[in-house]
């Protein structure tokens, strides 16, 4: 059991505080709601810019790194489709360089012509670098707007394409900033070696005079069920064809969310598991294939994509690949596969939490996700799953027309 106490100041920050006494460290995890599906269809890649940017200096502090190396902390960040988080971890007795920071660059960045051009070429560079000049690495730039069509999930965090990071504008930039960067549309969690009183304390010392702002509405145009299936072929200098193939699913607070993420697990999760066994040692249709879950708070995706043996024609990949997901819903899918899955999920699970970044970033996640109870939850969720469930959503969403397929041909 997670303990937590959750206070919100006048300009709308809310403060979730959770008690470590077991650790020297505290951690400072921010969670903005705000992620790539907030931005403007002709000015995607923002908040991820905006990742770089929030470590650029802030009016009254140049260099973000600087103070916090002085004060023995670390510190990253994580854009997503849906959030964007910042935490810092430091020795307990140096929170408040964390609260400083961070309460510094909410106020202002420092935002000039050359912090956004030097920020933008480090975009840009990654970009190139891990989307365009990699093997398949532009995979999920094809996947996005071949399985969502309506949906704003249908680019990806870093962006439609290079020009319109390029592009920006520093008013852009600014406009983007005021909208989203405020103490009402944030979330902060301090844990650790902290009490409640100091933790308030701090916080209001640091954030209270910060005014409020817009709050997020997270109003999107929901995607409308997939009828048909959806099929794209991409001839590319690649060592070897692929198959990608993405399943829309169900949304992260549903009850049967999970069921699909043991799913992937039942799939791939170890050496042992369907595909791997009968797909690459067996058949020997595939050299590597894997299932997982892209995760988001709207329905996402479920992914299986794999290296396609030499030989070996797509839609015999492809059929390979369905008929063992029309096994598990007709045929010998047993409860103690299930159970093997089910502990290896609830290990890892209680094993992440016994970090505290770890139980503040899910706390500030549950929080975010409309219900922080979530964190104590999900273990008895977990548990609840049944063998029904995974035949169930295998049936519903992996075996109709609810199906995109990407096709990297190789070149060679």
């Amino acid at each position: 059991m997670i303990n937590y106490t959750i206070t919100q100041l006048e300009n709308g920050l809310t403060l979730i505080h959770h008690e470590d006494r077991n650790t020297n460290l505290c951690v400072s995890n921010l969670l903005y709601n705000v992620g790539a599906r907030d931005e403007d269809p002709k000015k995607t890649g923002f908040a991820h810019l905006f990742e770089h940017l929030m470590f650029g200096g802030s009016v009254n502090i140049p260099s973000f790194d600087t103070p916090l190396q002085k004060a023995s902390g670390e510190n990253n960040a994580f854009t997503s489709n849906d959030i964007t988080n910042y935490y810092i971890t430091l020795p307990s007795q140096n929170i408040e360089t964390a609260l400083w920071l961070e309460s510094d660059r909410m106020l202002r960045l420092d935002f000039s012509e050359k912090s956004l051009n030097v920020q933008k070429g480090v975009v840009v560079e990654e970009f190139k670098q891990r989307y365009l000049n990699q093997p398949y690495g532009d995979s999920w730039l094809e996947l996005r707007p071949l399985s969502y069509q309506v949906h704003p999930y249908q680019w990806a965090t870093i962006g439609k394409e290079i020009r319109q990071i390029e592009e920006a504008k520093l008013e852009d930039v600014i406009e983007f900033f005021e909208k989203f960067y405020n103490p009402s549309n944030a979330v902060l969690c301090l844990a650790g070696n902290i009490g409640y009183d100091e933790a308030l304390l701090l916080t209001k010392k640091w954030f209270s005079d910060i005014p409020s702002g817009p709050i997020n509405s997270n109003a999107y145009a929901a995607e409308p069920p997939q009828l048909n299936r959806r099929e794209k072929t991409i001839e590319a200098e690649v060592p070897q064809d692929a198959l990608y193939m993405a399943f829309h699913m169900l949304e992260r607070i549903h009850p049967l969310y999970f069921a699909f993420d043991l799913l992937s697990d039942i799939l791939s999760g170890t050496e042992s598991s369907r595909f791997i066994n009968v797909l690459v040692k067996e058949k020997a249709l595939f050299t590597h294939i894997h299932a997982y879950i892209t995760g988001e708070i709207d329905q996402g995706l479920f992914i299986i994509e794999g290296k396609i043996a030499d030989g070996i024609e797509f839609e015999t990949a492809e059929n390979a690949v369905m008929e063992i997901l029309n096994e598990i819903v007709y045929k010998n899918l047993s409860a103690t596969e299930l159970e093997k899955v089910k502990n290896k999920v609830i290990t890892s699970n209680l094993f992440a939490k016994t970090s505290v970044l770890n139980k503040a970033m899910a706390l500030c996640y549950a929080y975010r996700l409309g219900d922080i109870e979530l964190i104590n939850k999900e273990i008895e969720i977990l548990k609840s799953i049944r063998v029904e469930d995974i035949r169930q959503v295998c049936q519903e969403y992996l075996l109709t027309e609810n199906r995109n397929v990407l096709k990297y041909k190789s070149k060679k």
